[in-house]
């Protein structure tokens, strides 16, 4: 019997899981250590490791619009 994949909460993702969320998304190579870069500048990791992708996205909008990623 084969087991479902595990769903993914997107208020509660590993960095892991981010990146191949973002990756799968934009159709781009999206690496961990990329993941966990931005999410550190945003001070966007919580306490058990996850990242909120909602808030993670804002905060890239927000880098883009000033010029600050990439």
């Amino acid at each position: 019997m084969e087991s479902s994949p595990k769903p993914l909460k997107l208020t509660s993702l590993t960095v892991a899981d981010a990146a191949r969320v973002l990756s799968s998304a934009s159709g781009r190579d999206i690496t961990e250590d990329q993941v966990r870069e931005l999410a550190e500048r945003g001070e966007l990791i919580g306490n058990d490791g996850t990242i909120n992708l909602i808030e993670y996205v804002a905060f890239l909008v927000r880098e883009v619009a000033k010029g600050g990623v990439m």
